[in-house]
């Protein structure tokens, strides 16, 4: 087997192709999220070389995640840019110690009706938030005014006011687009390595560029440096109020679930080491918490980048931490370079992202569950939607544990009577417990006597001591009065030891309780 250091090459390249595909979406999510392009990168650059270097999933790449921006742009536009450092910084803390209490693996336990419906709800509001960027309009108040209002720079895009150029900008989104699907359905075998966004967002660049097109282009005045926004932390006491930390636990809980299930997502994808997800979550919780003192972006565990990095042969860490490395060359000593993107093409990249979050084939996975977790999802889509994101998910998960619930209350008996053969067939459903004892014994005592009854547990989830004791006093009854009674104890013994392990009850309890067991 090799060792780590002849693996150097793999990584070295790797680490490239995933560089170029973060520089066109460290700074779309940084627009996206209404802050400075800048705050996007460097944001990339500690995703990449402080995460990499802590993470509990090596072949997973940090950075700022389209999952986040729609809290983000909520966060910066409610409360300042300052109060996002505060908020980052909380979040990262409380990472930091999720990770050391070993809550790693909490978080994996969410739903998938809610994953996929919070990345559904968000894929959804950046569609309709960066629709409007990439015609070079301004986006609305809120998500719902965001998706009403796309006629409306459609028509901008199409029939521009006079003296505007928003039919350019539409132009060189579409282009974007458009590259996008082509490239990665036609580009040649020995070239499709070089990401689609690269490509879409390089020609786009130099198509504005070389005709001078009078359209809005990314904006690093000052440099990098002036992206940043130190906290202060003599006034931070004042600043942080409940609201700003019930944001910080919104951005914290969020970071973490697209962390995890990103790092679920990769260990599928290759047969090195499987992930830590506590150190996963520590490793965040510190590149967050450097993130937030620098007042930029939060930093997630990012899918499309991750599986770029393990489809571009990556082997170990090095690939990650190279790519953040190369981010702070190339801002470091060519931020002119970045200077002459156009803010539509970038803007295009994350519409054609918002629309592939919204995954239909998430949607069919659910399906073969049944209609419960269909509508948890859409639950939590129209809540993101029509709320924000915080409220859509905790109404996916409120509707989970009334799920949850449900299923260990909900019960039911199914009688099938048999004139012929004299005989009644008798299905008890859901969870037979000491709440349903009540129900089970009217339904019980309706049976007609001079009948030979079975009584079946195959379609129970649950049992427990109170209603076998009541079969059993039925059961006995039944008997003495002269009639056949067949109650299948063997599985309802099974079920009853399945779901209470401690539990001592025999088949010789049932025989002394009632009568002999059939």
């Amino acid at each position: 087997m090799k060792n780590s250091a002849s693996y150097f090459s793999q990584d070295l390249l790797a680490s490239a192709v995933v560089f170029l595909v973060a520089l066109p979406l460290c700074m779309g999510i940084a627009i996206a999220s209404g802050v400075p392009p800048g705050a996007g990168l460097v944001t990339g650059i500690i995703g990449g070389i402080i995460a990499g270097a802590f993470s509990g999933c090596p072949l997973q790449v940090s950075g700022p995640a389209a999952g986040m921006a729609v809290l983000v742009y909520q966060i910066v536009s409610q409360h300042g840019i300052k109060t996002l450092g505060y908020v980052v910084l909380i979040a990262g803390a409380l990472q930091v110690a999720a990770g050391l209490l070993k809550f790693g693996r909490v978080f994996r336990s969410i739903s998938p009706s809610v994953i996929y419906g919070m990345l559904a709800g968000i894929g959804i509001l950046i569609l309709g938030s960066q629709f409007h960027v990439m015609v070079d309009d301004a986006p609305r108040a809120n998500g719902l005014l965001n998706l009403i209002s796309i006629p409306q720079s459609m028509y901008k895009g199409l029939l521009p006011p006079d003296g505007t150029s928003h039919h350019i900008a539409a132009f060189i989104g579409v282009l974007t687009i458009a590259i996008l699907i082509l490239w990665a359905k036609f580009a040649p075998k020995n070239v499709k390595w070089v990401p689609a966004a690269l490509i879409a967002v390089g020609v786009s660049t130099v198509i504005a560029n070389v005709f001078s097109l009078p359209i809005k282009h990314v904006a690093l005045k000052g440099g990098i440096l002036e992206s940043l926004t130190y906290l202060d932390f003599i006034s931070m006491p004042s600043a942080v109020t409940g609201d700003v930390f019930l944001l910080a636990v919104s951005v914290a809980f969020v970071a973490s679930a697209e962390t995890l299930l990103s790092a679920a997502a990769v260990d599928q994808m290759h047969n090195g080491p499987r992930t830590n997800y506590d150190k996963e979550l520590f490793a965040q919780g510190i590149g967050n918490t450097i993130c937030g003192f620098l007042g930029v972006l939060p930093m997630t565990g990012v899918i499309v980048r991750s599986a770029t990095n393990v489809a571009a042969g990556a082997k170990t860490r090095r690939s990650t931490i190279m790519h953040g490395v190369w981010l702070l060359v190339l801002v470091s000593a060519l931020p002119w370079l970045l200077e002459m993107v156009p803010t539509a093409s970038l803007a295009a990249v994350l519409v054609f992202t918002g629309f592939k979050l919204v995954n239909v084939d998430n949607i069919r996975r659910l399906v073969r569950y049944g209609g419960a977790p269909v509508v948890i999802y859409a639950a939590t889509v129209i809540g993101i939607v029509t709320t924000d994101l915080l409220k859509g998910i905790l109404i996916g998960l409120g509707l989970s544990i009334l799920k949850v619930v449900y299923a260990r209350t909900h019960f039911r008996i199914r009688v099938e009577r048999h004139e012929r053969e004299r005989r009644v067939d008798v299905y008890p459903q859901g969870a037979a417990s000491f709440l349903r004892v009540p129900m089970l014994a009217d339904r019980l005592a309706n049976i007609p006597t001079g009948y030979e009854t079975h009584v079946h547990f195959l379609e129970l989830d649950y049992l427990d001591d109170a209603c076998l004791e009541a079969l059993s006093n039925w059961q006995r009854q039944r008997e003495e009065s002269g009639d056949f009674v067949v109650l299948e104890w063997d599985e309802a013994l099974r079920l009853y030891r399945d779901k209470n392990p401690l539990g001592k009850f025999q088949k010789t309890d049932m025989a002394v309780a009632g009568g002999a067991a059939h």
